[in-house]
């Protein structure tokens, strides 16, 4: 996928962003954009602020400075809450999934559908004193799964006995059971098998495939470029660079990263760069 072009408006676009923690930076004036039907990976060693980006992108982390756009307005995010709402989701590494629950129950847990009346609520209610709607969240379920060509035993099968590969996959369509625009991954193929992970890489795909923008926090290089449009790098808390994932290579992304000085090869010209590297964060 070509770098987007400049009539196109970002979903998702973070300028100026910084976060200090006491006397620790851990974000300094960071940037950050993903568009519609991309896969935007978000690279960088230990200690270099991703975890801390992602949180303040899903809400979790208050940015002391700097400014948050959705859809080319300007929000503020206090809580995951408000993230949900405008239509971000974030798939952890933990997953948050109940493992004695089977896949119908984990895809709703929280959001469950409810039937018009019944012994629990007044005739018409719908919400927490309604009684579950088991088929219409089994309907829904198989729906999802097969739009995102999820392959389980079945929707009724419980949490605990599916493969890594195909709890997240099931974490990964929760995402996007409601109306996200935006998915982060943090580190989706990480203790996967080779299989498993083609599995979560091609679901990846389909997500992009589908128009929403996707975040992809990644150690692992040759995942990030088999599904990456654009790779961002973060060093120390600062933005390096936006790269076109055609154009950088996987040592030029290590210099980056690690701040190690570059043979003059291996930076790439400024042609294949989609943003410029920052000044204040470019490798020595």
């Amino acid at each position: 996928m070509d770098a987007p072009s400049a009539d196109r408006a970002p979903l998702l676009e973070l300028k100026g962003i910084s976060k200090q923690f006491g006397a620790v930076h851990a974000l300094t004036d960071v940037r950050f954009d993903v568009f519609p039907g991309e896969v935007v990976a978000l690279v960088g060693d230990n200690g270099a602020g991703k975890s801390t980006l992602i949180k303040v992108i899903s809400g979790i982390h208050r940015p002391d400075s700097g400014t948050i756009r959705w859809r080319g307005k300007d929000v503020t995010m206090g809580s995951p809450n408000d993230a949900a709402t405008l239509g971000i989701a974030t798939v952890y590494q933990d997953l948050a999934l109940c493992d004695n629950l089977d896949v119908v129950a984990n895809l709703f847990l929280g959001h469950e559908l409810t039937t018009r009346g019944g012994p629990l609520g007044p005739v018409g209610a719908r919400g927490p004193l309604g009684v579950m709607d088991e088929v219409a969240m089994e309907r829904r379920a198989i729906e999802v799964l097969r739009r995102l060509s999820v392959k389980i035993p079945s929707v009724r099968t419980e949490i605990a006995s599916l493969s890594g590969g195909q709890r997240q996959s099931v974490a990964v369509a929760r995402s996007v059971m409601g109306e996200n625009k935006v998915v982060l991954l943090d580190e989706p193929t990480a203790a996967l098998g080779v299989a498993q992970t083609a599995e979560v890489l091609e679901l990846v795909k389909r997500l992009r495939s589908q128009g929403l923008g996707v975040v992809l926090i990644s150690h692992n290089m040759p995942n990030v470029f088999e599904v990456a449009d654009r790779i961002t790098v973060l060093r120390l808390g600062r933005w390096v660079g936006t790269y076109d994932a055609k154009s950088v290579t996987h040592e030029q992304l290590v210099v980056f990263m690690t701040g190690k000085s570059p043979d003059a090869e291996a930076k790439p010209a400024a042609s294949e760069l989609v943003s410029e590297v920052h000044p204040k964060a470019s490798p020595p």
